[in-house]
């Protein structure tokens, strides 16, 4: 049974999700800012839920410090957000935020969103031993979730290899933004499409800006340099 970390400073906020969540079958973890998050941060928690505005240490603040850290960074990070805050979302997904969702809303959505996000943690944890992708100067180990270009190893979040992933392996092919979000984030975005275009930049910057290339009005697709 999976743990998930809840970090809200509004209590009905986090006795809503915890009911919600315990009903759906997870088992929760609450905390009302960030210094408590993370004090309560731990190698059994499967995924947190971290609200953007939080006393103390902030929600982008929290999302830097995990992504940085060793032992926790490949935990997956669902942000809760307010309606206006559109800066915060792309600059939470800049730093690692694996999705957000917006206040208020659906408890059902957050549920969805959450096993979505777990079914793609446990995929990528059941890949062959052996699955080893080798691109132009790429080369991506499935089983060691490690990206070498040139031989030197890149630092990509999750997302960004599973992004890199699909690219390489579907190398000259146009991938558009719905299936994009559909392999890599394992849901629908309800025509919402812009995490996809936050995480492609966020990689561009990692691995040269010539490899993927914008196929306006339709997606992306992986270029192998002359």
């Amino acid at each position: 049974m999976e743990k998930i970390l809840v970090i809200d400073d509004e209590e009905n906020i986090r006795e809503l999700i915890k009911f919600n969540l315990e009903t759906a079958g997870y088992r929760v973890e609450l905390a009302a800012d960030g210094e408590e998050g993370w004090d309560r941060l731990n190698d059994s928690i499967d995924l947190i839920i971290l609200d953007l505005m939080l006393p103390r240490i902030d929600g982008l603040s929290f999302c830097r410090q995990v992504r940085s850290n060793n032992r926790f960074k490949d935990i997956p990070i669902i942000m809760l957000t307010a309606k206006g805050e559109e800066v915060d979302k792309i600059i939470g997904l800049e730093m690692g935020a694996d999705d957000y969702i917006t206040k208020p809303f659906s408890p059902r959505e957050l549920v969805a969103r959450i096993k979505a996000v777990l079914r793609r943690v446990q995929k990528n944890e059941e890949k062959s031993d052996n699955e080893l992708i080798k691109k132009a100067d790429f080369e991506l180990d499935v089983s060691s979730h490690e990206a070498r270009k040139g031989g030197e190893v890149l630092n990509l979040t999750p997302k960004e290899f599973d992004l890199l992933r699909h690219l390489l392996v579907n190398s000259g092919k146009v991938l558009t933004r719905d299936i994009l979000l559909e392999k890599v984030w394992g849901y629908e975005y309800a025509g919402d499409t812009r995490t996809v275009d936050v995480h492609i930049r966020r990689l561009r910057r990692k691995i040269g800006d010539n490899y993927i290339v914008t196929v306006r009005g339709v997606g992306y697709k992986f270029v192998k340099l002359e």
